[in-house]
């Protein structure tokens, strides 16, 4: 009861929030924090399948800043939830561009996105670089061919009694493909299986005594979040091999900050430092440190990034 008070106590208050007028059958919700005059930072949210919280916002000083976060199609407050029909990587771009136009933001913004939210704040910079000022990153995940091949192979190296376990359910017909349709199927002990094998296996990564998450069951939430992740995975997250790479020259004179832990066994440090090398002037700090998240590095980005702003 004490932690909840204090947790609502400081959370910070959103002072503008709602929805985007609908767009091929989804509405996606919004919300705005800190000082409406202030200077903009749009926020992607990680997943794909996760959602916008208010916690995100508390790396900027929101007495200077204007911080927008919104829920991807499908995910959190958006609607409909875990809705797949229109949903795709270029959709969410296309809903970002038309959050700024919405909310009558037409000045250069500073982009944030750490993990799938990295991948769309790079493809956003990427596609309207005329609407980035800056980009904050963390976690940084390319969704190419390496980080594919990393997943299960590369992991082999590392815990390859749960990738055994994982193409064995699958029995060759692939990973991603089995899951998915087992998430896809109406079949609740299916689905349920689905988010225990596959669904827990991003977070036993990089842990010294992994072992399944076990749930009993799937709520609304978890069960939209682990079908939009799975349904993504399935079609390479619906970008072209080494899409950003190949089109990173789009974006040379915009500063770049990434912050990455050392042993990021989820996203592996190689592809931040990729970035960093192809992008002029960029800014690459490498926390000493283990995990796809941690303290220390939520520590190090919440410095590195203030200093930025």
């Amino acid at each position: 009861m004490r932690i909840d008070f204090w947790k609502k106590w400081f959370e910070p208050k959103a002072f503008n929030s709602g929805f985007l007028p609908e767009s091929g059958g989804h509405k996606v919700f919004f919300a705005e924090y800190g000082n409406p005059q202030g200077k903009p930072i749009l926020l992607f949210h990680g997943g794909p399948g996760g959602s916008f919280k208010s916690k995100h916002v508390t790396f900027a000083n929101l007495k200077k800043y204007r911080v927008i976060g919104f829920d991807q199609r499908g995910c959190g407050k958006s609607l409909p939830l875990g809705e797949m029909r229109n949903n795709n990587t270029e959709e969410l771009l296309k809903d970002a561009q038309r959050l700024l136009d919405y909310l009558h933001i037409t000045d250069k913004v500073i982009i944030r996105g750490g993990s799938w939210g990295s991948t769309l704040a790079l493809l956003f910079a990427e596609t309207y670089p005329d609407r980035v000022e800056k980009l904050l990153l963390s976690q940084i995940f390319l969704a190419d061919s390496i980080s594919k091949n990393w997943e299960f192979e590369g992991m082999k190296m590392f815990y390859p009694e749960f990738v055994e376990e994982l193409e064995y359910k699958a029995k060759g017909r692939g990973v991603h493909k089995h899951f998915a349709q087992m998430i896809n199927s109406h079949n609740p002990e299916k689905q349920l299986e689905a988010a225990n094998l596959y669904g827990s296996y991003e977070r036993l990564c990089g842990s010294l005594e992994p072992h399944w998450g076990q749930m009993t069951e799937l709520s609304e939430n978890e069960l939209a979040s682990q079908k939009i992740y799975m349904n993504y995975a399935v079609q390479n997250f619906m970008l072209k091999d080494l899409q950003i790479i190949k089109n990173i020259a789009s974006i040379p004179n915009i500063p770049v900050i990434i912050v990455h832990n050392r042993l990021d066994f989820v996203c592996p440090v190689y592809g931040a430092y990729m970035i960093s090398k192809l992008i002029p002037g960029s800014k690459l700090v490498i926390v000493p440190d283990r995990g796809h998240v941690s303290a220390l590095m939520y520590k190090t980005m919440n410095k590195i990034f203030a200093e930025e702003l």
